[in-house]
């Protein structure tokens, strides 16, 4: 008989129930065998009324998404798909930073699991892997509003934890857990650990602001080096200094320019 491919990290609700360590993300909780996309379902459960912390999980995806359109790879079996919804009582225009809480929350949670993350503005995590550090995951966050008020948010989470193969197009620069630590990981673990990481961090943005949260995201960041961003069909090259408040990037040209960078494709240049 073959083995079950959920045994060794069962993701269902009978367990994950047991397992958690939060107050309130993941107490309402759903996991599929199969579905399009978790942040569709997530947003829809929204609509019908679920509450912020509901956490929905799928063993695989068949039109999982990523930034700027782009599909993520999600095979059954292997890697972590989760979305959580969130409901902050803040206006719009307050709620950016939570894509780069989310980051350094999945840092930490990576970092207890033994490896060495790098964060890449505004929603990659890269490990290293193969002598360069590679693309394990990425956040994909969503909002809906009602004018300037939020009503909720959809964090989205794509992690490679198992999975040692890749389409030709990702081979070259994707990875995952396992690839990086040399062995396979519990992916039930990394949900309770990054939902348990995830909590206070969000909790204390609610209170006092993003500072502490995005404090942590610099930890891991991969600053200081020299990186183009392409926005609205320009282009702005320089180093890459810091976050601002809002979780905006803070690019310095070779004139000494300071270019805050809202929302772009961050690349690094050669020899950067």
């Amino acid at each position: 008989m073959s083995p079950n491919p959920l045994a060794e990290s069962d993701l269902t609700p009978r367990v994950m129930l047991r397992r958690l360590r939060t107050r309130c993300l993941g107490r309402a909780y759903e996991f599929l065998p199969a579905c399009a996309s978790t942040n569709d379902v997530a947003r829809a459960r929204a609509a019908a009324g679920a509450a912020e912390g509901f956490v929905i999980v799928a063993d695989s995806q068949s039109a999982g998404r990523g930034r700027l359109g782009r599909s993520w790879h999600s095979p059954p079996g292997q890697n972590l798909y989760l979305s959580l919804l969130l409901r902050p009582a803040l206006p719009a225009r307050q709620v950016a930073p939570l894509t780069l809480l989310a980051g350094a929350a999945l840092a930490r949670t990576l970092t207890a699991a033994g490896v060495t993350p790098r964060l890449h503005w505004p929603n990659d995590l890269l490990v290293p892997a193969a002598g360069e550090f590679r693309k394990a995951a990425g956040i994909l966050t969503e909002m809906a509003t009602s004018g300037e008020e939020v009503r909720h948010v959809v964090v989205g989470i794509g992690l490679n934890v198992n999975g040692q193969e890749f389409p030709p197009d990702l081979a070259q620069r994707a990875t995952s857990l396992r690839l990086a630590l040399g062995r396979a990981c519990d992916r039930a673990k990394l949900l309770v650990d990054f939902l348990a990481a995830f909590e206070p961090i969000y909790g204390d943005f609610l209170v006092r602001g993003p500072a502490a949260g995005l404090q942590e995201w610099r930890r891991h960041a991969d600053l200081g080096r020299v990186c183009r961003i392409d926005r609205d069909g320009a282009r702005v090259e320089g180093i890459a200094t810091d976050i601002d408040d809002s979780g905006a990037l803070l690019v310095r040209d070779d004139a000494g320019r300071m270019h805050r960078i809202a929302s772009g494709e961050m690349s690094e240049q050669a020899g950067g």
